[in-house]
């Protein structure tokens, strides 16, 4: 205990115990001091890393060393390279200069360049630098997702419920109230972590293209609060045993909310439930499935080829505008558009970095515009339901290939949020020729869902097919952690979380 405290006071002045498992440093600007997220960081010339959005990242006890060597870099500031030795004489703190290039090969002019005849080229090369190549590789990533929920309000009450007497539905309705009351107290809030190797492989198949992939979950932990918050799931499941004091798992029921009805016949029973659901037995959603298609899924979202960025592949949707011209650690100059809806179906607005030599684009930062959401459904006046998609931004950086062909994703930083309200009469009634049993609920909820994804590809390599048909993969389980500990991923390479989650307690 006192180590631990001990430990935590260097750590807030700054410094790192000479013991210390991890080593914690922090990039700024040396001008202002301000922090530079995202800087990009190589250690030993292997391991990528990035500086979360704060400025900071961290180093595996693997790799903290006196001589590892780490080279960090940012666009438009000049490349440092530094051993971990003098990064701790630095008092782990690595200061950027902004970038002071070599002039003599660069091209003076008061002509600014037209935004819209670099978008032409980016979207024109979008295929050549994005499209997957089809070549087999193995990449090592971190991968963390956080959920919330957040209540502003929530009341739900069993108004009737047939065979029950008036003092047991006060009970039941007293256990629900005391339900909510913990939601609202104590919002759910879920953060997982995982380091895996993730394996695609590109063939023909009856002369069709096909793409396979393979997951192997290095580790994985949750940051998830049992006793007073809970996650989705479990709010689903406290919620569905209340409601089951008042149903009869042996009988059906249909659903009945206001004027509308449902024709699905509902049971309580499992073993009508697992007979229904007999053949999806072979398809059982694992961890490993459900986190393998939500990799692949994210990958695929944040490719430039898909419809979600479309300020890269719909410039026609879009105002760009001409904000700078940058260069990297190597004088490559890029350019620096900032961009805006032009048409309704456009929705964001932010900056891109589009390399001058390619066109490629290494770096998007995009936020919902003002005035824009990204869908829903509003009709809270005539059924007592709105949904609205209100929440929408991120960080995105691109990386060459180590094969010298195409870029690929190197890291992600993506908020999405969700804000719902729904006030409905609830029904479930019994399927029976004689007298039915009815509960009815009064149902109102109105708060908001929240999901912070991070995502880092650490390093990427070619493999075999016969490599590829070797892995095999085997389920996993979270560790369940009720704070974070560092400690945890003292031999794995991570993100450094943020403070937020840092601070994730366990209120007992």
């Amino acid at each position: 205990m006192i180590r631990t405290l001990i430990h935590l006071f260097l750590f807030l002045l700054g410094l790192q115990s000479a013991n210390a498992q991890n080593l914690t440093g922090k990039i700024i600007d040396s001008k202002t001091g301000e922090s530079l997220p995202y800087a990009n960081i190589i250690v030993n010339e292997t391991v990528n890393l990035v500086s979360n959005a704060e400025g900071n990242f961290t180093l595996t006890e693997n790799n903290n060393s006196d001589t590892t060597v780490l080279t960090v870099s940012y666009l438009g500031y000049v490349k440092r390279q530094l051993t971990v030795g003098e990064l701790k004489n630095l008092q782990y703190i690595i200061r950027l200069e902004p970038g002071v290039f070599e002039l003599e090969n660069l091209t003076i002019s008061n002509v600014k360049p037209d935004p819209y005849a670099i978008m032409a080229e980016v979207k024109k090369n979008l295929p050549v630098h994005y499209k997957n190549d089809g070549q087999s590789s193995k990449n090592m990533l971190f991968y963390r997702d956080g959920t919330s929920f957040k209540p502003k309000k929530i009341d739900v009450e069993i108004t009737k419920s047939t065979g029950f007497t008036e003092n047991a539905l006060k009970s039941t309705n007293a256990e629900m109230n005391a339900f909510t009351a913990k939601l609202i107290s104590h919002p759910p809030k879920e953060l997982k972590d995982m380091l895996c190797n993730y394996y695609t492989l590109s063939k023909k198949k009856d002369d069709k293209p096909t793409f396979l992939n393979k997951l192997e979950v290095i580790k994985a932990t949750v940051l998830k609060n049992g006793d007073n918050s809970v996650s989705l799931d479990d709010i689903e499941e406290t919620g569905t045993n209340i409601v089951l004091k008042h149903l009869d798992t042996t009988k059906f029921y249909r659903i009945k909310s206001g004027w509308f009805g449902s024709r699905d016949t509902i049971s309580l029973s499992k073993n009508y439930n697992e007979k229904k659901n007999k053949k999806d037995v072979k398809n059982k959603n694992t961890k490993l499935t459900s986190s393998k298609a939500n990799l692949t899924g994210f990958i695929a979202e944040n490719n430039p080829l898909s419809s979600k960025l479309d300020f890269l592949n719909k410039p026609e949707l879009y105002e760009y505008s001409y904000e700078s011209k940058i260069y990297n650690d190597e004088n490559d100059g890029m350019y620096v558009l900032k961009f805006e809806p032009r048409k309704s179906k456009a929705k964001y607005s932010g900056k891109l970095y589009i390399s001058e030599t390619d066109y490629a684009v290494v770096r998007c930062d995009y936020n919902l515009a003002d005035g824009k959401d990204l869908g829903g459904f509003n009709m809270k006046l005539l059924l007592g339901v709105k949904v609205s998609e209100n929440i929408s931004k991120g960080t995105i950086l691109y990386k060459k290939s180590p094969e010298g062909t195409g870029y690929y994703l190197q890291y992600a930083s993506e908020e999405t949020g969700q804000y719902f309200y729904i006030n409905r009469p609830l029904k479930f009634i019994e399927l029976t020729n004689s007298e039915k049993d009815v509960v009815a609920f009064d149902f109102k909820v109105e708060g908001n869902l929240g999901e912070k994804t991070e995502f880092l590809n650490i390093s990427k390599s070619e493999i075999s097919e016969n490599a590829f048909e070797n892995i095999k993969e085997e389920d996993f389980n979270y560790l369940v952690l009720k704070r974070y500990d560092p400690a945890i991923w003292k031999d794995f390479v991570s993100i450094e979380p943020l403070e937020e989650m840092k601070q994730f307690r366990v209120t007992e």
